[in-house]
C-alpha cells in the first residue's frame, strides 16, 4: 500500500518481508531521540496502534536498525469482562438521555417564563437550545469515572512517548501483570519492507478466533507461518501444547523470542511452549545450520512432521510472489506431515489505486482468492484440500475494530499418496 500524503498509511503495504527482500535500512537519518520519532512518507502505520485505547505506550529501545520499539498492553476480554463493558455502556447511554432529558426540560421551561426566547424560532427540522440570554445551550454528556471512561475510548489517539528514563507507576505495572494481558514489544511505523514488526488487525481476528475454539486447539501441536511479534502464536499457546512460531529476519525474531518471555507466565503454567525458528518461504528446506540463529534441530523437524495438526497464518497476503511462495510451503509442509491438518487464514481486503486499471482495487485480495481456488483444484495424486470461508459470529478477545474487510478462511489438507492403487488411510 502506498504511503498516503500525510506520510503515514494505515494497513498493511504490498512489500516484502525481511530476508525474503530487502533487509531493514539503519536509519538514513542516523538514530533518532527516543521521544522524537519521525513518520517518513515511505513509512506505514498499523491500524490497530492508530486506534489503540488512550493508554500510555512506553518506547523501551531501539533495535538493530534503528527503530524506536513500544511495548504495548493487549487486555484479553474474557466473558466477565465482556459483561462489565456492556454493562458500562448501557449505564453510560440511560445516564446520558436522562442527562439529554433534564436539561430539555429545564430549557423549556425557562422558555416559558422568558416571551422573548420563546418569540427566537430555529429553522424547520433543526432544534436550537438557546438560554435566556440567546446564548446556544450545548447539552454535555455526563463525565465518567476516569477507570470507565478508559474503557469506552474508542477515538483514534496520539500515544505518550515515555523515554526509557521515565517508570510505568506500579499500579499501572499491577493492573497489567495478570494472565488476561499479552505484552507485545512492536514498532508504530516502518519502512515497507518491515511491516512484520507491528501488530495487524488479521492477527486480532485470528486470535478471537483460536480463544473463542479452544477445543479445537486443545493439546495440538501448532506451526505459525509468518508469526511476526508473535501475538497469535502467544495466545495459542493458552491452549495448544507446542507452537513453533516462525518468521525470517534475525531482528524480527529477536523481538518474537522478547515477546515470548514478557509472556510465558500465560501459557508455562499449563505446560504449553512455544519456539521461535526461522523458516524462509522461498527455500525448499528448514534451515538445520547450527551457526544459524533460530535454526530447526533433527528432532524438532520430526516432531513437527509427526504431531502438528495445525497450521496459522494471519495477514500475510499482501504481496503476489510472496502469497505464491507461502502457498507453495504449505504444499510442501503439508504434503510431508504424518496427520491430515487444519489451516486457518486470515486477512484484510485493502483497497489500493491501481495504475494499471486506473481504478481502486484489491489486487492482492484477488491473487491470494486466485491461488486458494488453485488450491482447492489440486488433483495430482498426494494432496486433497478442501477450502472453506469461516463465519465471524464468534466473539471479539481484544478491543479493535473487526471491520468487513476481514475475512478466515479453513482448509483441511489430507494425504492421498496411493500405495498399490488403494488411498493411503489416515
Amino acid at each position: 500500500m502506498a504511503a498516503s500524503g500525510r506520510g503515514v498509511s494505515s494497513g498493511r503495504p504490498r512489500e516484502g518481508r525481511c530476508s525474503h527482500h530487502q533487509q531493514a535500512r539503519a536509519g538514513a537519518g542516523g538514530y533518532e531521540a527516543m521521544d522524537e520519532v519521525t513518520f517518513r512518507s515511505d513509512t506505514v502505520l498499523s491500524d490497530i496502534h492508530m486506534h489503540a485505547p488512550s493508554k500510555r505506550q512506553l518506547m523501551v529501545r531501539l533495535n538493530t536498525a534503528g527503530q524506536p520499539v513500544f511495548l504495548s498492553h493487549f487486555k484479553l476480554l474474557v466473558d466477565k469482562s465482556r459483561r462489565n463493558l456492556e454493562k458500562k455502556e448501557k449505564d453510560f447511554k440511560k445516564r446520558d438521555a436522562k442527562c439529554r432529558q433534564t436539561y430539555g426540560e429545564g430549557l423549556e421551561e425557562e422558555g416559558k417564563q422568558d416571551d422573548s426566547v420563546e418569540d427566537r424560532k430555529a429553522p424547520e427540522g433543526i432544534e436550537v437550545l438557546l438560554d435566556e440570554d440567546g446564548d446556544l445551550e450545548v447539552v454535555r454528556k455526563p463525565r465518567l469515572p476516569d477507570e470507565e471512561a478508559e474503557d469506552l475510548s474508542r477515538d483514534k489517539v496520539c500515544p505518550i512517548i515515555l523515554t526509557q528514563g521515565r517508570d510505568v507507576s506500579e499500579e499501572e505495572e499491577h493492573e497489567d501483570s495478570g494472565c488476561d494481558v499479552i505484552k507485545i514489544e512492536h514498532t508504530m511505523a516502518t519502512p515497507l519492507e518491515d511491516v512484520g514488526k507491528q501488530v495487524w488487525r488479521g492477527a486480532f481476528l485470528l486470535v478471537d478466533y483460536v480463544l473463542s475454539e479452544r477445543d479445537q486447539f486443545k493439546g495440538r501441536t501448532v506451526l505459525e507461518l509468518g508469526g511476526g511479534t508473535g501475538i497469535v502464536s502467544i495466545a495459542t499457546a493458552m491452549a495448544a501444547r507446542t507452537i513453533y512460531c516462525t518468521d525470517v529476519g534475525e531482528d524480527l525474531l529477536d523481538t518474537c523470542k522478547r515477546n515470548v518471555a514478557l509472556n510465558k507466565h500465560i501459557f508455562e503454567p499449563a505446560g504449553s511452549k512455544v519456539k521461535v525458528r526461522t523458516l524462509d518461504w522461498l527455500r525448499d528446506e528448514l534451515c538445520i545450520d547450527p551457526d544459524t540463529p533460530y535454526s530447526w534441530s533433527d528432532q524438532e523437524i520430526a516432531e513437527l512432521h509427526d504431531l502438528a495438526t495445525v497450521i496459522l497464518a494471519a495477514d500475510v497476503f499482501y504481496d503476489d510472489d510472496l502469497t505464491d511462495a507461502f502457498f507453495r510451503t504449505l504444499y510442501r509442509i503439508t504434503h510431508n506431515l504424518k496427520n491430515p491438518c487444519a489451516v486457518y487464514l486470515s486477512i484484510e481486503k485493502r483497497l489500493n489505486f491501481s495504475l494499471r486499471h486506473l481504478d481502486v482495487a484489491c489486487e492482492a485480495y484477488s491473487h491470494f482468492r486466485d491461488t486458494l481456488d488453485d488450491l482447492a483444484n489440486v488433483r495430482d495424486g498426494k494432496m486433497r484440500y478442501t477450502v472453506e470461508p469461516l463465519g465471524l459470529a464468534f466473539p471479539q478477545r481484544l478491543v479493535y475494530e473487526r471491520v468487513e474487510q476481514l475475512e478466515l478462511w479453513k482448509i483441511t489438507a489430507v494425504r492421498t499418496a496411493e500405495k498399490n492403487g488403494t488411498p493411503e488411510k489416515q
